[in-house]
């Protein structure tokens, strides 16, 4: 029956296509959607909310003399969507252009589904409540501890593209994770650690994980920090964990190697094809599929993701791109063309980024510094980058002092910053890990859109990275 059910909608969202054609578009696509989300919060140990939403409609988007119109309903009446696609096309008569709108790319018909276990949506609230509940109360190991939060994430999301060249494309993912924070409270001084994990996967993710020894270790860091000191201001040597690593190549490189932000010279990289920007031991990747990323084979254009190698050896090999400013630049698509949900149009955005690993062990990249920090990414509290001038700052986790080749204290709210090309170019070790993660309670932000990504890479020895606290 819902085979047959899928059938008899596409069958629909081609006669509109159809009809999308016979109204003059040259070109059309439609983007259907079928996304639902749960969200419990658990607060001191009481239950403190359990929401669910549930979103599900049609994004029309037509192409007429060059100029792109797009409009969206919830509404899957016959007559909503020959409404919804005659708004479409009245946007893209407003507009007067005579160009080519995208550049070509290659058909597919295909229907793919993140293989799971147990579809979240589908489990007893009573069960995913007595999990989070269950979770928050091993946080409270001590009298120093003195809140503890914690969330239960869980998604389902479904998208059908069907266009007028002929592409029908499936994609099916769920997303789900625990997200937890302590506060504690040690001599006067308060420390806050949050942390989470995510997995594209079944509820079988979250039976799989011992979820009160997780936020029982983020109690114990979130102590042992409000027991630390702050580290000393300075320019130092620093290995950076996979996570910080995947945070800080993400907002301050990644989001500069997106083509639209290249093409209106919004980003660090522009101009900058063939050139060498970092130390021939980085190499940064965007992919659509990789172990402990997020499951993005295709995107909201029909593209099949590919895995895209934007700098190798330390050269500026291509950008990331939608077909829209694949054609300005004259090349394909890469396959990053994403929409929030149905309601928004596509955008240049990343997917999986991360920077691909070499050969040294994480001791390796420790032993021969004086004086250093390593830098960790649990208790992470966020940060600013500019794109335009390839500049970062990030608040991140407690973290340890490298003191003669060898991890020593631990240090609190530490904060690191610099110019990411500058940061790039003092690589000059890279390990053999790597580690790549995505996070059901986030995502990246862009234009007002959010779209849910992987980040990540292995552990990486900077010669020079100023660090300070907070």
């Amino acid at each position: 029956m819902e085979k047959q059910e899928e059938e008899r909608k596409t069958l629909q969202l081609e006669k509109i296509l159809d009809k999308a054609v016979g109204l003059g578009a040259s070109y059309a696509d439609i983007r259907y959607q079928d996304y639902d989300f749960e969200l419990i919060t658990v607060e001191n140990k009481a239950l403190k909310s359990y929401s669910s939403r549930r979103l599900s409609g049609v994004g029309i988007r037509v192409a007429i003399k060059g100029a792109i119109g797009f409009a969206s309903t919830s509404d899957l009446r016959r007559s909503s969507l020959e409404r919804t696609l005659g708004n479409a096309v009245k946007a893209a008569k407003s507009i007067k252009s005579e160009k080519k709108p995208f550049s070509a790319t290659k058909i597919n018909e295909t229907n793919v589904k993140l293989p799971i276990q147990t579809n979240p949506i589908d489990v007893s609230p009573e069960k995913k409540v007595s999990i989070t509940l269950e979770a928050n109360k091993a946080a409270w190991i001590s009298d120093e501890i003195k809140s503890a939060i914690t969330n239960l994430g869980l998604s389902s999301d479904a998208r059908l593209f069907i266009s007028s060249e002929g592409a029908n494309v499936r994609v099916e993912t769920s997303l789900v994770g625990l997200q937890h924070q302590s506060v504690a409270k040690v001599n006067g001084v308060m420390e806050r650690v949050p942390y989470s994990e995510s997995m594209c996967a079944g509820f079988e993710f979250i039976q799989s994980k011992d979820w009160n020894s997780f936020t029982a270790d983020i109690s114990d860091l979130a102590i042992e920090a409000a027991r630390s000191k702050t580290p000393p201001p300075g320019t130092y040597p620093v290995v950076v964990d996979p996570e910080i690593l995947g945070v800080v190549l993400h907002e301050a490189f990644g989001h500069a190697s997106e083509g639209d932000l290249v093409f209106t010279g919004e980003s660090v990289l522009h101009n900058k094809l063939g050139v060498q920007l970092a130390s021939e031991s980085v190499t940064i990747v965007d992919e659509g599929m990789i172990e402990g990323g997020y499951f993005y084979p295709f995107d909201d254009e029909g593209t099949k993701k590919e895995r895209t190698v934007i700098l190798e050896n330390g050269f500026l090999k291509r950008y990331i791109h939608d077909r829209h400013s694949a054609l300005q630049f004259l090349v394909d698509s890469t396959g990053n063309g994403r929409a929030q949900d149905f309601e928004s149009m596509p955008i240049v955005r990343q997917t999986n980024t991360y920077l691909q690993p070499r050969d040294h062990k994480l001791e390796e990249l420790i032993e021969d510094i004086d004086f250093g920090i390593y830098v960790r990414e649990k208790g992470w509290t966020g940060g600013q980058v500019e794109p335009g001038m390839g500049t970062f700052t990030f608040n991140v986790g407690p973290s340890k002092i490298i003191r003669n080749g060898e991890v020593a204290e631990t240090v609190r709210e530490v904060v690191i910053g610099g110019s990411i090309l500058e940061t790039l170019k003092t690589v000059d070790a890279v390990g053999k890990d790597l580690k790549i993660v995505t996070n059901v309670f986030g995502g990246c932000g862009k234009g007002g859109q959010r779209a849910s990504v992987g980040i990540g890479g292995p552990h990486v020895r900077v010669r020079k990275m100023t660090v300070g606290g907070r």
